[in-house]
């Protein structure tokens, strides 16, 4: 699994075209996470690719005119999904007493 996140300028069908990418590929999107970054976007993918595939899609998404920066890097879902530790509750005694 590798995580691709991809920074690009929010206009009309942008995020479209690069999820295009993805899917004419026939990968499958197991995470899929967009959220404006600053000035820019930025869209993180979760993929299952090969080294070839990867070369084809930053090529392809670098051809986008407003994709400004592509990274990619190991996906890290073990600490996605592990539980939550409990989180003990402390009450302070000062606050109790003034309750």
């Amino acid at each position: 699994m590798q995580a691709f996140q991809i920074c690009y300028r929010n206009t009309q069908g942008t995020l479209m075209r690069i999820l295009n990418a993805v899917s004419r590929r026939g990968l499958d999107m197991p995470s899929v996470n967009a959220e404006p970054a600053e000035h820019e976007h930025l869209v993180t993918l979760t993929l299952e690719v090969n080294q070839k595939q990867v070369g084809q899609l930053y090529r392809e998404w670098y051809s986008i005119a407003d994709v400004t920066h592509v990274r990619s890097g190991a996906a890290h879902t073990a600490e996605w999904t592990t539980p939550h530790p409990r989180a003990g509750v402390t009450i302070d005694s000062r606050a109790a007493a003034r309750a």
